[in-house]
């Protein structure tokens, strides 16, 4: 919600008056040429795992995967997991998403979203540590091509909870 994307300088004043009915802050970001990856990860009794990554892409006439098309157009776009690209590229990503989970001292679950270039050149994007948890969600849908079945993943979630020390860390 009140997020765009802007490709010529014409459109950004629409995109600002759009933003400011959300939120008196705006956030403008260049843009970063590039697929957009994501890393479900894992942190679990036996240590920090991560999934395979995974891409969302965007069918059709979808500029990009916005709110209407996450929310409301499930045909807009689609999970490809794994991603796409080279085995060695996929091997950094997830590297890359354990150790921006540990750089924030994560616990639980977060998704790491990257922009992966033409090039191979890996970006963070974000981190997400408190993902979409519906059986539809892009996190649990990873996990879910590498195996883990939505109750096996809540189970996991639960074991590590009970067993993480109480108080500040």
């Amino acid at each position: 919600m009140g997020i765009s994307r802007v490709d010529t300088w014409e459109a950004l004043d629409a995109a600002l008056a759009d933003a400011v009915k959300h939120d008196p802050k705006v956030l403008i970001e260049a843009a970063i040429i590039g697929r957009e990856i994501e890393t479900a990860v894992l942190g679990a009794r036996d240590g920090v795992r991560t999934s395979p990554p995974g891409e969302i892409v965007a069918v059709g006439d979808q500029a990009f995967y916005d709110f209407e098309s996450k929310y409301f157009d499930p045909d807009a776009v689609r999970l490809d997991c794994p991603a796409q690209i080279p085995a060695a590229d996929a091997s950094r990503i997830r590297d890359l998403a354990s150790r921006a989970f540990a750089a924030v001292s994560a616990e639980g679950i977060a998704r790491v979203d990257v922009f992966y270039g033409e090039d191979g050149t890996v970006t963070v994007n974000e981190i997400n540590t408190m993902p979409g948890f519906t059986p539809t969600s892009m996190y649990p849908r990873m996990w879910a091509s590498a195996g883990l079945t939505y109750s096996d993943l809540v189970d996991e979630l639960l074991q590590a909870a009970l067993h993480r020390p109480l108080g500040l860390r």
